[in-house]
């Protein structure tokens, strides 16, 4: 609870001597559920993706329209992430979770109806990318009230792993369903893998009550409060400050690049196919590096590795801008592009060990919307970061412009690293106390 010991740190005097096992993770009973839940609602996403950009590709033969409706997901996490996430902490979160499951199961089922207006399709999609912000943010929360100590930042890992696989096989497989089946269909076993998680999670997830209220909050709690309360926690907190700052500074510019893959790719003269072996190297990177990182080494000793590991998540990006601008065309070029972009994929675990730090420095009553908060912000910034290289390889060089963002990321992280280096070790939240109405 708020007045304890946020849970994910270790009792004092008992920090783990190694780091936890895959094995210990797994055998925590209502890990399970949340882990093959979340692979289950993300393999559902992204069949729900490709199924209706088909669809509405087939019925407008609108790239536009195809491309808005493929990227319509991520909105409510732009516009209303911080909000949206207060209810895993106004409500019992197992709750949360199952409700929107359930939510999502029937609107993406009624989306499968045949002949359904465009614009209430669209509509629903709307809907059920809105059910995405309060589910991550029980998800996350309740992930750190049942994994203490390092089976947390294990259990990160294993998430962070998991998704990235289930984001391939999801479109994989929406591909080849697509192909033999109607877009129709597929959204059918979209709705089935909703509630086979619903189902997964309420027969197997522990009943807790909804989260501590407010220290001291007398008044009647509105969303519009709690997602106030959520910010001016971070505001009030240097350790939440910091955290978040390094995130989304780091995420900013280890992602940008990915946004001028394609016409990087052009430049050094390779054909459509190795944009994809350039795309999949730094989440490979990643994906190793962070099972590594989790399995091989201690939560302190992670966060001391912290800024060399951000340092590496940027420098290769720097020289495999210099390979692909002064290099010149050719295989040997692409390939020591796409082996940089690995290695920065490796650096970029540093999310791992921020991870467990800022669950350490939430207090449990504030995880789903402090986590939403972060989470929103990421979006944000990953957007802005591509949008940013895309309009400036409009004039310069898709070489120069990676070799910019390389750059120009190693110095731009120093003063978030500074402020995270400072505040090590201040593990506790300043609690923001209720202020007057309306406050």
């Amino acid at each position: 609870m708020s007045g304890g010991a946020p849970a994910g740190t270790a009792p004092a005097g008992a920090a783990p001597a190694r780091p936890a096992t895959f094995r210990e993770v797994f055998a925590v009973r209502e890990f399970r559920p949340l882990f093959g839940s979340y692979l289950l609602s993300t393999i559902g996403d992204e069949l729900a993706r490709v199924a209706l950009t088909v669809l509405v590709y087939q019925r407008t033969s609108s790239a536009l329209l195809s491309a808005i409706t493929f990227g319509i997901s991520y909105l409510p996490w732009l516009v209303g992430g911080p909000l949206l996430s207060t209810l895993a902490d106004r409500f019992p979160r197992h709750r949360v979770l199952i409700a929107t499951d359930v939510a999502r199961t029937l609107l993406v089922a009624g989306m499968a109806i045949p002949g359904t207006p465009l614009p209430v399709l669209l509509g629903l999609l709307l809907v059920v990318a809105l059910c995405a912000p309060p589910f991550e943010a029980a998800r996350s929360a309740l992930m750190a009230d049942v994994l203490d100590g390092d089976r947390y930042a294990v259990a990160t890992s294993l998430t962070n792993v998991g998704s990235q696989v289930a984001q391939v096989a999801g479109f994989l497989l929406a591909g080849g369903l697509v192909a033999v089946l109607q877009p129709s269909v597929v959204l059918l076993l979209d709705a089935a893998t909703f509630a086979v998680s619903a189902l997964w999670l309420w027969s197997r997830l522990q009943r807790r009550p909804a989260p501590d209220a407010d220290p001291g909050d007398g008044g009647p709690r509105s969303i519009w409060r709690d997602a106030g309360t959520g910010l001016r926690l971070i505001g009030r907190t240097p350790r939440l400050r910091a955290i978040i700052a390094l995130t989304w500074v780091g995420t900013l510019f280890a992602n940008a690049a990915e946004g001028i893959a394609t016409p990087l790719v052009d430049q050094l003269r390779e054909g459509a196919p190795q944009v994809g072996l350039l795309l999949a190297a730094n989440p490979l990177g990643v994906t190793l590096g962070g099972l590594v990182l989790a399995r091989t080494v201690t939560q302190p000793r992670r966060e001391r590795l912290v800024p060399a590991l951000v340092v590496l998540s940027l420098l290769p990006i720097l020289l495999a801008g210099l390979v692909a601008g002064w290099a010149g065309p050719g295989r040997g070029a692409y390939v020591l592009v796409v082996v940089l972009m690995f290695v920065a994929g490796l650096g970029a675990a540093w999310v791992i060990p921020l991870n467990v730090a800022f669950v350490q420095a939430v207090p449990q009553a504030y995880r789903g919307r402090a986590f939403g908060v972060a989470v929103s912000g990421l979006y944000g910034v990953q957007g802005l970061g591509v949008l940013a290289a895309g309009l400036a390889a409009e004039g310069l060089s898709p070489g120069v412009v990676v070799a910019l963002v390389g750059g120009v990321g190693l110095v731009a992280v120093v003063p978030p690293l500074l402020c995270f280096r400072r505040t090590q070790g201040h593990v506790a939240a300043e609690v923001p106390t209720a202020g007057p109405s309306g406050a």
